[in-house]
């Protein structure tokens, strides 16, 4: 008897890695199902203003219901756009009545079984949580009543992050009906703390005060009469960085110094995500020049911020939105606000891309630019175009002109120094 047990117990230990490797090749393959570019216009961002308008929490009583709708574009833009920003992945949505389709593909890191997870599934509402209706990994079908267990304990350990228990708390059902994706919400009143609170842990307010202090320090001993120009803001700030990152998070201290950046040079205060940093240092308020523009100097460290953030795709197309917008009834298309909001797209995602490039951008920042290190010419890019004589020079933004000009623009960016 002892002996056929320890014959089993040999076999299942024999076994089991095979069992493990034959599920891993099936679950894994070389290429991806979904490959998609999470691509943003202006259209997406005006409907987005829009949502936030129709949702702004300041006129939300806590206990009210609400609902948001999205439409199937949006809900696909959003989930693939997050599964691109966190999970090196790509991802199709399609709604159904009552139903959600989802494709995804996830980049894995290097291993003998393939590059790509491919996950398919089907899922329908319910007065609880989703159920199952597919479930496919790779080449593998999951039955409905072990996708239904793996769902809830993966929920299970979710509600231990306060980011989930955040949307638990707030979210009160997911329905699809006509195309459209529908949220019951409740607004409560301590969400803007809470969220607050994990936007913005203390580790990172802590980061962000060691460069709003450096930053009014170099304000204050500045000169009061001459002229200060983005690249005297930038440099001492990245030097700090450079300091810090020598036994710390070298893209965390970028991404903290451009959002000090962007904050000082748009005239804004942390405060406003920040309430302790309103008992900071203050640095002084003045204007900052990039190419003798202050506008220049505030699209370049907004465009940075974002897509330090928020990755380059949003950047690119919250400055196109503007410059369209300004066209229809503000300043007119300036296509040297375009590139200014490319250069400061740029610079932002060297900045946070990985160690080594945060690292490098450090040392050349640090070591002492000028404002035409961080941007090309741009003066004879032409600017202050109203709608109409912008479609009749470039015909509008899908037009050949208007992309031979968008070309030259990132031709002129990716030949600098800085940005190669």
């Amino acid at each position: 008897m002892i002996r056929y047990i320890a014959y089993t117990f040999l076999l299942l230990l024999i076994a089991v890695p095979f069992v493990l490797a034959g599920i891993l090749y099936w679950v894994m393959a070389d290429q991806p199902t979904v490959n998609r570019v999470a691509e943003f216009t202006p259209v997406h961002i005006e409907r987005a203003k829009h949502i936030i308008k129709t949702n702004d929490p300041r006129t939300m009583k806590p206990g009210v219901l609400r609902m948001l709708t999205l439409s199937q574009e949006e809900v696909d833009l959003a989930v693939n756009y997050l599964a691109s920003r966190y999970a090196r992945g790509s991802s199709r949505i399609v709604l159904q009545p009552g139903k959600v389709m989802l494709s995804a593909s996830f980049e894995l890191p290097s291993n003998p079984f393939g590059r790509f997870l491919n996950i398919s599934a089907l899922l329908h509402e319910s007065d609880g949580l989703p159920v199952f209706d597919q479930l496919q990994i790779g080449q593998l079908s999951v039955p409905e009543w072990l996708a239904d267990m793996l769902l809830e304990y993966v929920l299970q350990q979710l509600n231990t992050r306060e980011d989930y228990r955040i949307a638990s708390d707030t979210i009160k059902k997911i329905s699809v009906a006509d195309g459209r994706f529908i949220v019951t919400y409740d607004w409560q009143a301590d969400l803007p703390d809470r969220i607050r609170s994990i936007l913005l842990p203390h580790e990172e307010q802590a980061r962000l005060k060691a460069y709003q202090e450096r930053l009014a320090e170099n304000i204050r001993s500045a000169s009061a009469t001459a002229e200060m120009t983005l690249a005297d803001v930038i440099a001492p700030l990245f030097r700090l960085a450079a300091e810090r990152s020598t036994s710390g998070d070298a893209v965390a201290e970028n991404r903290a110094a451009i959002v000090v950046l962007a904050f000082f040079v748009n005239g804004k205060g942390l405060g406003a995500i920040v309430p302790a940093a309103r008992d900071w240092p203050q640095p002084r308020p003045r204007p900052v020049l990039l190419a003798g523009r202050e506008d220049f100097s505030q699209h370049f460290a907004i465009s940075a911020a974002i897509a330090a953030n928020a990755a380059a795709p949003l950047s690119d197309a919250i400055g196109l939105y503007k410059e369209v917008d300004d066209s229809r009834s503000g300043s007119g298309f300036s296509f040297n606000d375009i590139a200014v909001d490319r250069a400061g797209t740029r610079f932002g995602v060297l900045a946070v891309s990985n160690n080594e490039s945060a690292l490098r951008l450090q040392r050349l920042v640090a070591a002492g630019i000028r404002d035409s290190d961080i941007l090309p010419k741009v003066v004879d890019l032409p600017e202050f175009m109203p709608e109409t004589e912008f479609k009749k020079r470039f015909g509008g933004i899908d037009s050949p002109a208007y992309k031979r000009m968008m070309d030259e623009i990132e031709r002129r960016i990716a030949v600098m120094p800085l940005y190669r």
